[in-house]
Parts: structure tokens; sequence; C-alpha cells
């Protein structure tokens, strides 16, 4: 039964050595001649004002974590639509749209939720 897990594990093992010996390669025989100028960072050719890094607020990862969840929650539709005349002929019509009514009601409160809670305000 493991047998059928080899090719997985021989790819996997040949990928890893391949980024081992690229990432030693390019140790190896990669130029080495550090300056000032190479070791600044830059942003369109300008000197950099101030520190590297900023604190950014944590409402840009809330508005992101959220439109992840509802886009991922979106792809659930697809195949539900296309295999839902398949139950409408085999007369389960009703409970497979009661149960995307009640996934699309659970979608809305927590999107009505985070909307009450101001998750969406944009300041």
């Amino acid at each position: 039964m493991l047998l059928e897990y080899a090719a997985i594990a021989t790819m996997i093992f040949v990928t890893a050595l391949v980024a081992v010996i690229a990432i030693v390669l390019g140790v190896l025989f990669g130029p080495k001649r550090p300056t000032d100028k190479k070791s600044m960072p830059y942003e369109s050719g300008m000197n950099p004002i101030g520190p590297g890094t900023r604190r950014v607020p944590v409402r840009f990862y809330l508005i992101a974590v959220l439109f992840i969840l509802f886009d991922i929650e979106v792809v659930f539709f697809v195949p539900w639509a296309l295999v839902f005349k398949q139950f409408v002929s085999q007369s389960q019509g009703f409970f497979v749209f009661a149960e995307m009514t009640t996934f699309i009601v659970i979608l809305l409160v927590g999107y009505i939720y985070a909307w009450k809670k101001g998750a969406l305000e944009w300041e």
C-alpha cells in the first residue's frame, strides 16, 4: 500500500534536492562584492526617509481575512448549482435547497455582524 505513495515521495525528494542544490550553488558561486550602495534599501531610486518598516493597522488584516472568508464561501455555490438539477429530478430538491438556504443565512448573519461591528469601515 505504501508503494502507491512512492511517486509522491520521489517527487518531494527531487524537488527538495533541486532547491538545496540551487541555494548552495548560489552561495558558493554567486557574486560577493557588497557595497554601501548595494546594502541600502531603495524604493523608486529615492533615498529612504525614516525606518524601513512601519506598523500596519490591524484593520487591513481584518478586512483581508473577511474578504477571504466570504470569497471562499462563494466557491461552494458553483458545485451546488451544477448538481442541483440532478437532485430536483430525484425529488430531493427541497432538502438540497433548504441546506443551501441555511448556508446562505449563516453567511448573511456573519456578514451583517461584521457590518454592524464596523469591520468593513475603511478609514
